[in-house]
Protein backbone atom coordinates (compact mmCIF):
# COMPACT_ATOMS: atom_id res chain seq x y z
CA UNK A 1 0.00 0.00 0.00
CA UNK A 2 1.32 3.69 -0.75
CA UNK A 3 2.59 5.65 2.29
CA UNK A 4 -0.64 8.46 2.09
CA UNK A 5 0.69 10.13 5.50
CA UNK A 6 1.49 13.92 4.60
CA UNK A 7 5.10 14.95 4.52
CA UNK A 8 5.97 17.34 6.84
CA UNK A 9 6.53 20.27 4.43
CA UNK A 10 2.91 18.92 3.31
CA UNK A 11 1.56 20.08 7.00
CA UNK A 12 3.18 23.47 6.90
CA UNK A 13 0.97 24.12 3.84
CA UNK A 14 -1.76 22.80 5.18
CA UNK A 15 -1.68 24.88 8.31
CA UNK A 16 -1.27 27.86 5.98
CA UNK A 17 -3.83 27.68 3.45
CA UNK A 18 -6.33 26.96 6.40
CA UNK A 19 -5.14 30.24 7.78
CA UNK A 20 -6.04 32.06 4.52
CA UNK A 21 -9.39 30.41 3.73
CA UNK A 22 -10.13 31.22 7.14
CA UNK A 23 -9.17 34.60 7.13
CA UNK A 24 -6.91 34.68 10.18
CA UNK A 25 -3.83 35.44 7.15
CA UNK A 26 -4.71 38.28 4.37
CA UNK A 27 -2.42 40.09 2.09
CA UNK A 28 -0.04 42.06 3.69
CA UNK A 29 0.59 39.70 6.56
CA UNK A 30 3.76 38.27 7.48
CA UNK A 31 4.02 34.41 8.20
CA UNK A 32 5.58 33.69 11.90
CA UNK A 33 9.67 33.16 11.41
CA UNK A 34 10.44 29.81 10.25
CA UNK A 35 11.91 29.13 13.18
CA UNK A 36 8.33 29.35 15.22
CA UNK A 37 6.33 27.90 12.00
CA UNK A 38 9.16 24.73 12.69
CA UNK A 39 7.94 24.63 16.88
CA UNK A 40 4.33 25.14 16.40
CA UNK A 41 3.94 22.19 13.78
CA UNK A 42 6.49 19.97 15.19
CA UNK A 43 8.28 19.86 11.46
CA UNK A 44 11.53 20.54 10.90
CA UNK A 45 13.21 24.31 9.39
CA UNK A 46 13.90 22.56 6.12
CA UNK A 47 9.99 21.58 5.48
CA UNK A 48 8.94 25.01 6.71
CA UNK A 49 11.52 26.63 3.69
CA UNK A 50 10.04 23.76 1.33
CA UNK A 51 6.43 24.78 1.74
CA UNK A 52 6.97 28.76 1.57
CA UNK A 53 9.21 27.65 -1.38
CA UNK A 54 5.82 26.14 -3.07
CA UNK A 55 3.96 28.89 -2.07
CA UNK A 56 5.80 31.43 -3.71
CA UNK A 57 5.86 29.38 -6.92
CA UNK A 58 2.17 29.80 -6.86
CA UNK A 59 2.00 33.12 -5.88
CA UNK A 60 0.56 33.75 -2.42
CA UNK A 61 3.66 34.22 -0.75
CA UNK A 62 6.98 36.61 -1.48
CA UNK A 63 9.74 36.02 0.24
CA UNK A 64 12.93 38.60 1.47
CA UNK A 65 16.01 38.58 3.21
CA UNK A 66 17.89 39.83 5.71
CA UNK A 67 16.06 41.80 8.40
CA UNK A 68 13.90 43.96 8.93
CA UNK A 69 10.14 45.01 7.48
CA UNK A 70 10.80 43.14 4.60
CA UNK A 71 12.70 40.26 5.07
CA UNK A 72 10.36 36.93 5.99
CA UNK A 73 7.42 35.81 4.03
CA UNK A 74 4.62 38.20 3.22
CA UNK A 75 1.21 37.02 1.86
CA UNK A 76 0.67 38.80 -1.17
CA UNK A 77 -2.60 37.08 -2.26
CA UNK A 78 -5.59 34.33 -1.68
CA UNK A 79 -5.59 31.30 -2.57
CA UNK A 80 -8.12 30.82 -5.81
CA UNK A 81 -7.82 26.89 -6.37
CA UNK A 82 -4.78 26.62 -7.05
CA UNK A 83 -3.29 25.65 -3.75
CA UNK A 84 -5.79 23.04 -2.82
CA UNK A 85 -5.57 21.53 -6.56
CA UNK A 86 -1.76 21.00 -5.40
CA UNK A 87 -2.83 19.27 -2.39
CA UNK A 88 -5.05 17.39 -4.40
CA UNK A 89 -2.11 16.35 -7.03
CA UNK A 90 -0.31 15.63 -4.35
CA UNK A 91 -2.42 12.69 -2.79
CA UNK A 92 -3.49 11.29 -6.06
CA UNK A 93 0.31 11.24 -6.82
CA UNK A 94 0.54 8.53 -4.28
CA UNK A 95 -1.69 6.25 -6.73
CA UNK A 96 0.12 7.34 -9.85
CA UNK A 97 2.03 4.51 -12.34
CA UNK A 98 5.71 5.74 -11.83
CA UNK A 99 6.41 5.14 -15.72
CA UNK A 100 3.94 7.73 -16.44
CA UNK A 101 5.08 10.33 -13.94
CA UNK A 102 8.40 9.45 -15.51
CA UNK A 103 6.70 10.23 -19.02
CA UNK A 104 5.22 13.52 -17.58
CA UNK A 105 8.49 14.84 -16.41
CA UNK A 106 10.02 14.30 -19.27
CA UNK A 107 7.15 15.88 -21.80
CA UNK A 108 7.37 19.01 -18.87
CA UNK A 109 10.70 19.26 -18.12
CA UNK A 110 11.77 18.99 -21.81
CA UNK A 111 9.30 21.74 -22.48
CA UNK A 112 11.09 23.62 -19.99
CA UNK A 113 14.67 23.58 -21.33
CA UNK A 114 13.33 24.36 -24.56
CA UNK A 115 11.93 27.47 -23.31
CA UNK A 116 14.72 28.64 -21.43
CA UNK A 117 17.37 27.44 -24.43
CA UNK A 118 15.28 29.92 -26.60
CA UNK A 119 15.45 33.40 -23.90
CA UNK A 120 17.64 35.85 -24.37
CA UNK A 121 19.46 35.16 -20.61
CA UNK A 122 17.51 32.87 -18.68
CA UNK A 123 18.36 33.14 -14.78
CA UNK A 124 20.12 29.98 -14.28
CA UNK A 125 22.15 30.99 -11.27
CA UNK A 126 19.53 28.76 -8.46
CA UNK A 127 20.01 25.86 -10.69
CA UNK A 128 23.49 26.30 -10.74
CA UNK A 129 23.77 26.80 -7.59
CA UNK A 130 22.08 23.57 -6.34
CA UNK A 131 24.12 21.64 -9.14
CA UNK A 132 27.49 23.00 -7.56
CA UNK A 133 26.36 22.07 -4.25
CA UNK A 134 25.54 18.51 -5.44
CA UNK A 135 29.26 17.66 -5.86
CA UNK A 136 30.45 18.54 -2.73
CA UNK A 137 32.27 14.83 -0.85
CA UNK A 138 30.53 13.08 0.87
CA UNK A 139 27.43 14.99 1.11
CA UNK A 140 24.58 12.80 2.70
CA UNK A 141 21.80 10.83 0.09
CA UNK A 142 19.02 12.71 1.18
CA UNK A 143 20.82 16.14 1.05
CA UNK A 144 21.72 15.46 -2.50
CA UNK A 145 18.48 14.27 -3.60
CA UNK A 146 17.11 17.45 -1.62
CA UNK A 147 19.51 19.71 -4.06
CA UNK A 148 18.23 17.46 -7.32
CA UNK A 149 14.78 18.52 -6.21
CA UNK A 150 15.87 21.77 -6.24
CA UNK A 151 17.76 22.16 -9.74
CA UNK A 152 15.05 20.72 -11.39
CA UNK A 153 12.15 22.85 -9.68
CA UNK A 154 14.65 25.86 -10.12
CA UNK A 155 14.77 25.43 -14.33
CA UNK A 156 11.10 25.57 -14.04
CA UNK A 157 10.89 28.45 -12.28
CA UNK A 158 13.71 29.92 -14.46
CA UNK A 159 11.36 29.14 -17.50
CA UNK A 160 8.62 31.27 -16.35
CA UNK A 161 5.79 28.68 -16.46
CA UNK A 162 4.11 28.80 -13.11
CA UNK A 163 1.69 25.81 -14.44
CA UNK A 164 5.04 24.03 -15.28
CA UNK A 165 6.67 24.65 -11.57
CA UNK A 166 3.62 23.60 -9.86
CA UNK A 167 2.79 20.38 -11.55
CA UNK A 168 6.60 19.13 -10.34
CA UNK A 169 6.03 20.39 -6.99
CA UNK A 170 2.25 18.40 -7.13
CA UNK A 171 4.48 15.11 -8.28
CA UNK A 172 6.83 15.43 -5.56
CA UNK A 173 5.42 12.77 -3.72
CA UNK A 174 5.76 10.16 -6.48
CA UNK A 175 8.97 11.67 -7.94
CA UNK A 176 10.32 11.20 -4.46
CA UNK A 177 9.20 7.95 -3.57
CA UNK A 178 11.16 6.16 -7.01
CA UNK A 179 13.91 8.93 -6.47
CA UNK A 180 14.87 7.62 -3.29
CA UNK A 181 14.14 3.80 -3.57
CA UNK A 182 16.36 4.12 -6.95
CA UNK A 183 18.93 5.61 -4.63
CA UNK A 184 18.98 2.60 -2.14
CA UNK A 185 19.12 0.34 -4.98
CA UNK A 186 21.89 1.54 -7.36
CA UNK A 187 25.18 -0.98 -6.84
CA UNK A 188 27.21 2.32 -6.30
CA UNK A 189 25.54 5.67 -5.65
CA UNK A 190 29.18 7.30 -5.61
CA UNK A 191 29.41 7.02 -9.35
CA UNK A 192 25.72 7.40 -9.89
CA UNK A 193 26.14 10.65 -8.25
CA UNK A 194 28.76 11.98 -9.99
CA UNK A 195 27.13 11.04 -12.99
CA UNK A 196 23.90 13.10 -12.38
CA UNK A 197 25.95 16.34 -11.85
CA UNK A 198 27.43 15.89 -14.85
CA UNK A 199 24.44 15.75 -16.66
CA UNK A 200 22.86 18.52 -14.38
CA UNK A 201 26.09 21.01 -15.62
CA UNK A 202 25.89 19.64 -19.16
CA UNK A 203 21.71 19.91 -19.20
CA UNK A 204 22.48 23.81 -18.26
CA UNK A 205 25.74 24.28 -20.93
CA UNK A 206 22.93 23.47 -23.46
CA UNK A 207 20.26 26.06 -22.22
CA UNK A 208 23.10 28.51 -21.89
CA UNK A 209 24.02 27.62 -25.72
CA UNK A 210 20.56 27.87 -26.91
CA UNK A 211 20.58 24.26 -28.15
CA UNK A 212 16.91 23.59 -27.65
CA UNK A 213 17.45 20.00 -29.11
CA UNK A 214 20.48 18.93 -27.34
CA UNK A 215 19.21 20.49 -23.72
CA UNK A 216 16.05 18.18 -24.55
CA UNK A 217 17.74 15.17 -25.64
CA UNK A 218 20.02 15.51 -22.30
CA UNK A 219 16.66 16.21 -20.16
CA UNK A 220 14.96 13.07 -21.67
CA UNK A 221 18.21 10.67 -21.11
CA UNK A 222 18.71 12.26 -17.66
CA UNK A 223 15.39 11.66 -16.27
CA UNK A 224 14.80 8.09 -17.92
CA UNK A 225 18.11 6.88 -17.53
CA UNK A 226 18.33 7.00 -13.74
CA UNK A 227 14.79 5.24 -13.98
CA UNK A 228 15.96 2.83 -15.90
CA UNK A 229 19.00 2.45 -14.12
CA UNK A 230 17.21 2.00 -10.47
CA UNK A 231 14.52 -0.20 -11.79
CA UNK A 232 16.95 -2.43 -13.87
CA UNK A 233 18.26 -3.45 -9.96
Amino acid sequence: MPNTAPRAWQVVLEKIEGDLLAGRLTPGDRLPAERDLSTQLGVGRSSVREALRVLEVLGLVRTGTGSGPTSGATIVATPRGGLSALLRLQLAANGFQIDDVVRTRVTLESDVVTVLAGAESPDLRAAVDSADAMAAPDLPIAQFLALDREFHLALAEASGNAVAAAIMVGLRTAIDAYVEAGATRVPDWSATALRLVAEHRAIVSAVRAGDAEEAQRLVREHIAGYYQEAAAV
